[in-house]
């Protein structure tokens, strides 16, 4: 069960004269420059820009290597737990769909990201992130045995999506986290047959269903209260999803009159999600700051991935 929020990643390609391609991290403050030949080094350095170009290159314009600016700008930090890598790569996707006037749709677009994290770069983690940025919206995800995935776009009503925007509050931690060692954990967790981490993905599983149903019901209490025991299932499945940060702003941020609170993504850090009554959102915010974390308002956005031309 997922929602997209309004903090975007951009993706520029632009033709360069000679022989070279230049990448260029704008919010990072980085570049680099390689001939223009395919494949690019995986070395560290930008390299999901890099995984890309060598997709594409490799698979859709059978190996000829093009003279390239790809120029990426993130509005969230790395590690934020709010899929920032994912969307990323979907991001520099979609304008090689445009540039190249590629006939691949939304569902090639984020099967074939998912591609480029999960294999081409050997990065865990699942796929529901690659499908968030490409559709957008509020979707309710499911994913299958040979990679099956059905996306459900939710008709929520516009005063259930009013309401639960003006409720909602983003905190970020100031901890940016490297969210595949703690889903490493996880996986190793569920391999070595640990009950209890198990059992709490079983319990996570459900609670998508839970909050589908009370999202489309316009039921906000049981959504509260779906947030809390998701996020009371998420930490049992990996000592280090939770850490003395996260807990001391879920603490400050309950005292202060949330309904509930969760990490967004693997855990260690970036994002919290509250929940909070409009009338105490502001003594919510005031009691955060005053705690060092910065928190903000959020927007849900109804766009996936899309591209223009300039």
């Amino acid at each position: 069960m997922n929602v997209t929020i309004d903090r975007y990643i951009y993706a520029t390609i632009e033709w360069l004269d000679g022989r070279e391609v230049v990448l260029e991290s704008h919010d990072l403050g980085l570049s680099a420059r390689y001939p223009a030949a395919a494949p690019l080094p995986i070395d560290g350095q930008l390299d999901l820009p890099k995984a890309v170009y060598n997709r594409i290159v490799r698979d859709a314009l059978g190996g000829q290597a093009l003279p390239l600016r790809i120029s990426t700008y993130s509005e969230v930090p790395v590690g934020s737990g709010l899929g920032s890598s994912s969307a990323l790569v979907v991001a520099v996707l979609q304008a090689f769909v445009d540039f190249c006037a590629l006939p691949l749709g939304e569902y090639d677009v984020a099967h074939l990201a998912y591609m480029i994290e999960r294999h081409d770069l050997g990065l865990h983690g699942g796929r529901q992130d690659q499908y968030a940025a490409t559709f957008g919206g509020f979707n309710f995800m499911e994913f299958g045995a040979e990679d099956r995935v059905i996306i459900n776009p939710l008709r929520v009503k516009p005063h259930v999506v009013n309401e639960l925007e003006a409720q909602t509050v983003l905190c970020f931690t100031g901890v940016s986290r490297e969210g595949a060692s703690i889903i490493e954990e996880q996986s190793q967790n569920v391999r070595a047959g640990a009950v209890r981490p198990i059992e709490a993905t079983h319990r996570l599983k459900e609670s998508a269903v839970e909050m589908k149903e009370a999202l489309l019901k316009g039921d906000l209490r049981r959504v509260a209260e779906t947030l809390r025991s998701g996020w009371s299932s998420k930490r049992e499945m990996a000592q280090s999803i939770s850490t003395r940060p996260i807990e001391d702003a879920l603490e400050t941020a309950m005292a202060a009159g949330a309904t509930a609170g969760k990490i967004s993504g693997a855990g260690g850090g970036g994002f919290i999600m509250f929940l909070v009554p409009l009338a105490h959102k502001q003594r919510l915010m005031t009691a955060l700051t005053s705690r060092g974390y910065r928190s903000e308002s959020c927007r849900f956005t109804t766009e996936g991935a899309t591209s223009w031309r300039t």
